[in-house]
């Protein structure tokens, strides 16, 4: 396995790496904390955070296994020779375990809050699920021969996919509704900047290495970096372009018969003092 060239660039490569996984980690706040101080799910799409949760979740797996198990570094390394450095770092892990947990919360809070006339669609339903059976018949494949880095290739190839769709509601929803409201620009802001600083980072470990490997043996980093900022633009756009301050218009009748959340509160609370 390769080591540093140079002492500044590990030490950039490092920084940049934790700057990304801080500003992605910090972006999924500003939705959740939106969604409690509102009590309300309205305006964020639903086949967004179902999508993002199978990236997130694909991603984990793809990361976790490469940087723990030196089964698969040992097949990375045949396949892109010894003289290269592992793809995935320490914060490439932590955000990816991070990721899965706050989209959780999220789904979650789409269960208890108000939804208003917004349900998951059949056809995100249907991709999610056609994901997770493509993925088992991938496991049962790569099982016989212990084929791991393809297998976790295939991972990394499906939580790029599920980038580049999982977007694609929540911007049609804001060009449908010609708002952004409800929709935390917060998110998007920290998201462009994880992208940007993620891509630097790899860009950084290639000059020290005089090498470009790390940029198609982990396909998957480069493209969630590229197709991230491409979205983030258009969200942005979006907000401060072209429905700047726009409230959507909601039939309140809409909310009363559909906005009710799946699990209710309690008719009759328990006193603060028991």
């Amino acid at each position: 396995m390769a080591s540093w060239n140079s002492i500044p660039l590990e030490i950039t490569y490092e920084v940049l790496g934790w700057t990304a996984f801080l500003s992605w980690s910090i972006s999924f706040y500003p939705q959740v904390i939106l969604n409690f101080h509102r009590k309300s799910v309205v305006g964020l799409n639903l086949d967004f955070v179902l999508l993002n949760l199978t990236k997130h979740s694909s991603y984990l797996i793809y990361n976790v296994s490469l940087y723990f198990s030196s089964a698969i570094q040992k097949q990375y390394f045949e396949k892109y020779g010894y003289g290269e450095m592992i793809p995935v770092a320490a914060n490439d892990v932590a955000f990816s375990i991070h990721a899965v947990l706050l989209t959780a919360i999220t789904l979650f809070q789409i269960v208890i809050y108000d939804r208003g006339s917004q349900k998951v669609s059949k056809i995100a339903i249907a991709i999610v699920s056609a994901v997770w059976l493509f993925a088992a018949a991938c496991f049962f494949t790569a099982l016989p021969n212990h084929s791991w880095l393809w297998l976790i290739s295939i991972f990394n190839s499906i939580q790029v996919f599920m980038t580049v769709i999982k977007y694609i509601p929540q911007a049609v929803m804001n060009f449908t509704r010609k708002s952004t409201d409800g929709f935390s620009i917060g998110n998007i802001l920290l998201d462009f900047c994880g992208g940007l600083t993620n891509y630097a980072q790899m860009v950084v470990q290639s000059i020290d290495q005089g090498s470009w490997v790390n940029f198609y043996g982990n396909i998957g980093k480069t493209l969630l970096s590229l197709v991230s900022i491409f979205f983030d633009i258009i969200f942005m756009c979006q907000h401060y372009v072209l429905y700047p301050g726009k409230k959507a218009q909601v039939s309140p009748k809409l909310i009363e018969e559909d906005g009710e959340p799946l699990i209710k509160p309690s008719d009759h609370p328990q006193s603060e003092n028991v």
